[in-house]
């Protein structure tokens, strides 16, 4: 995954652009698709503005921003946004019908299966000795 840092008018330290990385690729918890992260700092004479762009896999993108004074204060605000994006995103494509997995089921049926025989095998020992 690539984590892209743009800084406008202006510049940011190294120590800050490892540390927007770092916790810039803990989204990938939250979601595996990520393909790509863009963060953009706009450094104005009065206000900050951190922008992050995401991409993610089947041409989805997530977009969150704050503004305020502090760089790094703007970066946790916008990062929230994007963790609150990216969870309900998932939650939404989520399977929720809470079926069983195929391999679960075919357990489960082949059990079901050789029980019914068990149990039809003892109603003919049964009928034959009546």
């Amino acid at each position: 995954m690539q984590v892209a840092i743009t800084c406008r008018h202006g510049s940011v330290s190294d120590s800050l652009r490892d540390y927007i990385t770092e916790k810039s690729e803990k989204l990938l918890t939250y979601f595996e698709r990520v393909t790509a992260i863009q963060i953009t700092i706009d450094q104005g004479e009065n206000q900050n503005r951190v922008e992050i762009l995401v991409d993610a896999e089947h041409k989805h993108n997530f977009v969150a921003h704050a503004e305020g004074d502090e760089v790094k204060s703007n970066f946790h605000s916008a990062l929230s946004k994007m963790e609150q994006q990216i969870k309900k995103y998932k939650q939404k494509i989520q399977d929720h019908r809470r079926d069983l997995p195929m391999n679960e089921i075919a357990e489960n049926g082949l059990a079901e299966a050789e029980s019914a025989e068990a149990e039809s095998a003892e109603a003919e020992s049964e009928e034959e000795s009546e």
